[in-house]
């Protein structure tokens, strides 16, 4: 059996030499580098942190400048009861200046701008379980990518020892031959065997150039890369049903959506503080100088400080607050369904992993027995037929019994190794 599995690996690596080899922990590292996905959310992330402030909740003073020149020329006449006292002027010159230092502060206003930093915050922090979850479900499907690449290699190594078989099957037949105890039926039964074997094996290859076009695809790269992995399935049969189902709370698409609850609940709050009065300090200083040409007054200027209080009460808007009110209460339960919803859904899909887990588990042992044997059943009807004591038959259905083994053994390898991929994705305790 060894010299089958080395001839197995000189079919499947011809021309990957010079190929990179890579290894899963690369695989995921390049994936949650490249992702453009993740990229969007690690800008997401950004903007959420900027946000976050006292400033864009409302809560730091106002502070504003404005200042104008304004130059005219005005035709004046005036008349009054005195004749003496008239005027009459063309063209006159005027100029207005005027500078204003305005600053506002909120003292109050229902504990609006407190809900709106709380809630900005918690947009924050959920845009980071957002993260964390693209970050998660790409490393999930890298490394489910991955282990496929390693299911379909495997098989190939099943049929490359297949073949090896039928090489020498081929060599005993023409032995035989040589020796008058075999008919050209044999030796072209065992040529046409050996041939389609050899086109399964190619077909073989065309499914793992393309299983790694899909990886190369998911880590961002050029798809036709030269890249060799040399790996095998190991599953982890020490997982618990229990555990996992304890952790999926804080998997962070179940995080995300209670932060979700929480941030359509400040909500509630803001609105509802816009029924309370507001209220506000204010202080400033103006600057007015007005100068004329001509005219009662030629100048006019005036400057100083100023400082007050103001007070907003909404008495009646048409219960506008109170509609709005009713219907942010009404997002706060329909954010918690999504949240129950979601996590009943991840508890159900949890289990049923776990059922096919355990199931494949179960299987495992029992196909990697049949794999064995199958393969000391192949060598030894191999050695019957040397002996003449089998036919080629014997000898042909002793191979379909070994290929069907091997791609049992891989299958069911993979599909636990799925299933665990899976729990612990959802148990957010993915490794690699």
């Amino acid at each position: 059996m060894k010299q089958f599995f080395l001839y197995g690996c000189m079919v499947l690596l011809p021309g990957l030499v010079q190929a990179q080899t890579l290894t899963l922990h690369n695989a995921v590292a390049i994936a949650l580098q490249n992702s453009l996905g993740i990229q969007i959310a690690k800008n997401n992330v950004t903007a959420a942190g900027i946000y976050n402030s006292y400033g864009i909740a409302g809560g730091l003073p106002l502070v504003t400048a404005s200042g104008a020149d304004q130059e005219q020329s005005t035709s004046i006449k005036q008349e009054y009861a005195n004749p003496a006292n008239n005027k009459s002027s063309s063209n006159a010159s005027s100029n207005s200046l005027s500078a204003s230092l305005n600053a506002s502060m909120l003292l109050y206003n229902g504990s609006r701008v407190q809900n709106a930093r709380r809630r900005l915050g918690t947009i924050e922090q959920q845009n980071q379980q957002v993260l964390t979850s693209r970050g998660l479900t790409v490393a999930y499907n890298v490394m489910l990518r991955y282990y496929d690449i390693i299911r379909q290699q495997s098989y190939a190594g099943t049929l490359a020892t297949s073949i090896t078989v039928s090489r020498q099957k081929l060599d005993i037949v023409k032995a035989q031959q040589s020796a008058g105890v075999a008919n050209n039926a044999d030796l072209f039964q065992a040529q046409v065997d050996l041939n389609t074997q050899i086109q399964n094996l190619q077909a073989q290859q065309l499914v793992i150039d393309q299983a790694k076009t899909d990886l190369l695809t998911l880590l961002t790269l050029k798809p036709d890369s030269a890249v060799t992995i040399q790996d095998t399935i190991l599953v982890d049969k020490n997982m618990e049903l229990g555990t996992v189902l304890n952790a999926i709370s804080s998997n962070p698409d179940i995080t995300a959506a209670d932060e979700q609850v929480a941030i359509n609940e400040y909500l509630e709050k803001e609105t509802a503080a816009q029924r309370y009065p507001s209220l506000s300090a204010n202080a400033g200083y103006n600057f007015s100088h007005t100068k004329n040409a001509a005219g009662f007054s030629l100048l006019n200027q005036s400057y100083g400080p100023f400082a007050g209080v103001g007070v907003s009460i909404p008495i009646f808007n048409g219960s506008i607050y109170k509609k709005q009110q009713q219907v942010a209460d009404i997002n706060i339960k329909n954010a918690r369904l999504q949240k129950d919803t979601l996590t009943l859904n991840y508890t159900s899909n949890t289990i049923k992993n776990w059922q096919a887990y355990n199931n494949n588990l179960q299987q495992l042992e029992t196909a990697k027995d049949n794999y064995d044997l199958s393969g000391k059943l192949l060598a030894l009807v191999l050695q019957r037929f040397e002996l003449k004591q089998a036919t080629i038959v014997d000898v042909k259905n002793a191979q379909e019994s070994f290929e069907n083994a091997g791609y049992l053994l891989v299958n069911v390898s993979f599909s636990a190794k799925a299933a665990e991929l899976r729990l612990k994705w959802y148990a957010h305790n993915l490794q690699y």
